[in-house]
């Protein structure tokens, strides 16, 4: 990867460093998913200082072109998947219709007392049981988000018997009958906490957006409440709306 000292215009060096390294990205000189040379290889073909490196990464980081594998190095990011918050569709689903391998590890399941918050979503006493779920979702193999699924257990009596490595979507609405016909999603941006980001292979304090969706049936009952983690760089959100006059 073709890398020039930067111009000596008055400008921050990092910000020529940082597009130097955007053109190469986008002229296809680096291709998705490939590493980038290491910090002290940069440092050196740019002549420049390591701190100068460092913020034209996490500039590119920032912007979502490139991410960080800990203890590995950086990497370009692959093409962003699209969520549209509209539409009822699982994670399962949606990235394999944009062509992709999405696949499911099932981190942990247990049945756990509702907090007062959780409580309050269901419409519960607090301390109630409620079936809680942590999830890997993976694209294309690298790991993209970690998720925590709640689920109340009059709804779907024995869910943890199923297996729940696939669909959660399906597996509710296929033994269960519980189909959503609404979706309550909030979106905010955040920084992936140490725990989330080591079962993300990130670095602590990464970049990530917090997706927190409440599905409700026909009745109003609440069928699943789910908090996601991912990396920034992974998802872009995408709504088509009518505009009626």
């Amino acid at each position: 990867m073709p890398i020039a000292p930067p111009d000596a215009d008055g400008g921050p060096h990092y910000i020529a460093l940082r597009d130097q390294i955007a053109l190469n990205i986008g002229m296809g000189r680096v291709a998705p998913g490939a590493r980038l040379p290491s910090e002290r290889q940069l440092q050196i073909e740019a002549g420049t200082a390591r701190g100068t490196v460092r913020e034209a990464l996490f500039q590119l980081e920032a912007e979502g072109l490139i991410y960080r594998r800990d203890r590995s190095g950086w990497y370009v990011s692959p093409p962003a998947v699209t969520y549209d918050p509209t539409r009822w569709s699982g994670f399962m689903t949606y990235v394999a219709e944009q062509g992709r391998t999405p696949s499911t590890e099932l981190l942990s399941q247990e049945t756990v007392p509702a907090s007062s918050g959780v409580a309050d979503i269901f419409r519960l006493v607090p301390g109630r049981p409620l079936y809680a779920l942590r999830r890997r979702r993976s694209i294309d193999g690298r790991p993209v988000l970690v998720e925590r699924i709640m689920v109340d257990p009059a709804l779907a009596p024995g869910l943890l018997d199923h297996p729940l490595d696939g669909s959660l979507t399906r597996v509710l609405t296929s033994v269960y009958g519980a189909t959503a016909v609404r979706n309550r999603v909030d979106m905010r941006p955040c920084a992936l906490v140490k725990a989330i980001a080591d079962e993300l292979g990130a670095k602590s304090g990464t970049p990530g957006l917090l997706v927190v969706r409440t599905s409700f049936d026909a009745a109003g009952r609440v069928i699943e409440y789910d908090e996601e983690y991912w990396r920034h760089d992974a998802i872009r959100i995408h709504v088509d709306l009518t505009v009626r006059v």
